[in-house]
């Protein structure tokens, strides 16, 4: 028979019911591959007369989470409610202080509280699984944590926000504005009525400081991430960028450096011939590179109810194994402390676009101001296409070569002063 494992679930939109839905009608299918019954036996949410696909009349209903968490007919604890603080950490909360493993997709919570929790939880030799709060259906924590845990890890980075990837997608392809493909996101509920933390790159950061911890072993600091959104580019950035060979990626990378460790959520140029340049739509995708294992690309759903579901389900299994194991792959009393990289040290390539007053002289002033910084120019290039006759105005792409980040600023903010240009230009990082 295998030993029975109770299991509550607090938050039932759409990764809830479908959670529900796999444990109800795949009972035998999950007794198969681990041995255990995993019986769903409460449930918890504000309306109970929703249609939800699926009958729950049979389970235990409670109207608060932190009682369900309590209760003494759970062995585990889903939590689906969302949100940092509140029901959701008071519910994980009360589920540890009564002997209860938890699984969780909230990665907000995670990110903020995670250190706190794990130490909790390693008290009282308890799991704590939030596979599904990172890049949905794609198994990147157990990545990290277990299969990758021989490597010495350098580099993790990824699209890890779907609304962004098919924002972007949809203005490479069609060269939509982002307003109008922002708009088309909502429409086909890609997107919030409220885009703002996806686009804004927020969603993207909390994920990657979550991440960052378990690559280098740090506690989580999600007020070190680096965060700039998508909300800034056109379409003209978009196929500047593909004349040259590039696709623009709004990405979160973590790596480790001299100076400490950096985390940046930004949108960045990449090969057109890169396996993560082909990654199109609400699709995820997440790079790690280790000293053993070379480069690992994972790619798959990153959201959605059954992909985010399978995630929750995959850590009821390995809580059903009896894995209970340190919540960032170290525990959580021994993890370091989180030394941030040295602001504006980032040391890569860039794309610029200015918008260049068509006189004599000016493009020669401009690379003099590059030169003064000691930045080599990979490309420049004038876009006829998109000159201004009434303005006099022409627009101009320029490729460094690797460089640090201050020095291009200083360079800018030089040129924007000798007038030479309208607007302010266009910087994004080349990732290679």
């Amino acid at each position: 028979m295998g030993k029975n494992l109770k299991v509550g679930i607090a938050g039932l939109g759409t990764v809830g019911a479908a959670t529900a839905r796999i444990l109800i009608e795949k009972s035998g299918h999950l007794l198969a591959r681990s041995g255990c019954n995993f019986e769903l036996t409460s449930v918890c949410a504000r309306d109970r007369s929703k249609d939800r696909g699926i009958d729950l009349s049979e389970f235990n209903w409670h109207d608060d989470p932190v009682a369900l968490a309590a209760s003494p007919d759970i062995d585990i604890f889903v939590e689906l409610i969302g949100g940092e603080d509140g029901p959701a950490l008071d519910a994980i909360n009360a589920a540890l202080d009564n002997g209860k493993h938890v699984v969780t997709a909230n990665k907000a919570l995670v990110a903020t509280h995670g250190e706190m929790l794990a130490k909790k939880a390693e008290s009282k030799n308890l799991a704590i699984g939030y596979e599904s709060a990172v890049a949905g259906g794609i198994p990147v924590i157990n990545a990290i944590r277990d299969s990758l845990a021989g490597n010495k890890v350098s580099r993790i980075f990824g699209i890890l926000n779907g609304t962004c990837n098919y924002i972007l997608t949809r203005m490479e392809k069609d060269r939509l504005s982002f307003a109008d493909a922002l708009t088309e996101a909502q429409s086909l509920g890609y997107a919030e009525a409220d885009p703002t933390f996806d686009v804004a790159g927020n969603d993207t950061a909390h994920k990657l400081a979550i991440l960052t911890s378990l690559a280098f072993g740090t506690k989580i600091n999600l007020d070190a991430v680096y965060i700039e959104g998508i909300e800034n580019i056109t379409p003209e950035d978009i196929a500047s960028a593909a004349r040259l060979g590039y696709a623009i990626k709004l990405l979160g990378v973590a790596l480790e450096t001299d100076s400490g460790i950096e985390q940046r959520v930004h949108p960045t140029l990449v090969l057109r011939s890169a396996l993560i340049a082909q990654v199109s739509g609400v699709t995820n995708a997440v790079a790690i590179d280790g000293d053993e294992v070379g480069e690992v690309l994972l790619v798959g759903a990153g959201a959605g109810g059954d992909a985010t579901a399978s995630a929750v389900i995959g850590d009821l299994i390995g809580i059903g194994f009896g894995q209970v194991r340190p919540v960032f792959g170290r525990p959580g009393s021994s993890m370091n402390p989180h030394v941030q990289a040295r602001l504006r040290a980032h040391e890569g390539g860039y794309f610029i676009r200015l918008n260049v007053h068509d006189h004599p002289g000016a493009f020669a002033a401009i690379a003099a101001r590059m030169a003064e910084q000691d930045i080599s120019l990979e490309h420049i290039v004038q876009h006829h296409e998109d000159h201004d006759a009434d303005s006099g105005r022409q627009s101009v792409t320029i490729i460094t070569h690797e460089t640090m980040e201050e020095h291009v600023r200083v360079a800018l903010s030089a040129i924007r002063e000798d007038g030479h240009i309208d607007n302010e230009p266009q910087m994004i990082r080349i990732e290679r």
